[in-house]
């Protein structure tokens, strides 16, 4: 074979190869490499972690990997029971003892005091070196029966929130040289999907800010995670925005749905903070293979969740809410 013909070939093999890895797997093809060949979890050993919204789901799940790893941790969410609860099976998990845990109460839209728990945190333990921007809410409805008021409250709190503890954090990441913002965003802040138009709207915030702010932070060695989960098993649509001012959606997760596993996603997750990777995708298929459609042939994937989507927008109309993402 000429030297044409081997090329050829060989662009041909890894296409396949690729093919079959991403239509096997859990999350995109970057992830699975360092999972097999890169740095685990471990490699994070002594490292102070401050997670919000660790009280349940993903925060709760990366809590316990990131304890198992031996990293020290602050635990933030509103609810300090819950906190606590965490910290108990943490301690065990990781064999720590009491005082490598920090359970500090946070209210993401309590802007004013986040400053304020930052020092909190460097008072207790020196230093911060990673920050898990996890804390957040989801929402289900039409766009169309969605009150501006809702709107607002999913941006306030999946976006603003974030933001104002991660300019809260941003200081003390300059002084200190060096600094990990990760940050929990979802496969709908890549592309839209029905019933989901606040939550999307505030994901698709959290990617925008937090692309300008790798590229702004990279020479003060500050790096950017963000995290893109699909379906998880958590308590998400238990508390998720609805419509309607005051109301929760109300709905349980099942266990025979087709969703990840939180334990999954928590260590993919640890390995993503380990390698240091600029953007994850953690997804069940199909929602893995149409997010790579959509990232790499965005108008065939439009034209197919134009027509595709019309299910999911009838089953949003009859009220049926348990529906992943």
């Amino acid at each position: 074979m000429d030297f044409l013909t081997i090329c050829v070939v060989l662009f041909v093999l890894t296409v396949v190869v690729a093919a079959v890895r991403l239509g096997q797997g859990d999350c995109d093809l970057t992830l699975q490499w360092f999972e097999k060949f890169g740095k685990s979890a471990a490699e994070l050993k002594g490292k102070i972690v401050w997670i919000t919204g660790a009280s349940s789901g993903i925060g709760e799940g990366l809590a316990y990997e990131l304890a198992a790893a031996g990293c020290r941790l602050v635990l933030s969410a509103r609810r300090e029971d819950l906190l606590e609860e965490v910290k108990k099976k943490c301690c065990v998990t990781g064999n720590l003892r009491e005082d490598d845990i920090l359970v500090l109460p946070l209210d993401l839209l309590a802007y004013d005091t986040h400053s304020n728990a930052v020092e909190t945190v460097i008072k207790y333990f020196k230093k911060i070196d990673i920050l898990v921007n996890n804390a957040g809410r989801s929402q289900r409805a039409m766009c169309e029966d969605t009150s501006l008021s809702i709107d607002k409250q999913v941006l306030e709190l999946n976006f603003l929130g974030a933001v104002s503890v991660t300019k809260a954090v941003l200081p003390q990441f300059r002084r200190q040289g060096h600094g990990h913002f990760v940050v929990t965003s979802s496969l709908a802040g890549k592309l839209g999907a029905p019933g989901l138009g606040s939550y999307s709207s505030s994901k698709h915030a959290l990617q925008g800010w937090f692309d300008c702010l790798r590229i702004e932070a990279f020479t003060k060695n500050i790096l950017v995670t963000m995290v893109c989960p699909g379906s998880v098993y958590s308590q998400s649509l238990m508390h998720a925005f609805t419509g309607k001012e005051n109301e929760s959606l109300g709905v349980e997760m099942k266990p025979g749905e087709h969703r990840m596993s939180t334990d999954r996603c928590s260590h993919l997750i640890g390995v993503a903070i380990a390698n240091q990777v600029d953007e994850v995708w953690v997804a069940v298929q199909p929602e893995l293979t149409y997010v790579y459609l959509f990232q790499y042939l965005p108008g065939i994937a439009r034209w197919l969740g134009k027509r595709l989507g019309q299910k999911r927008v009838q089953a949003v109309q009859q009220g049926k809410s348990n529906l992943h993402a």
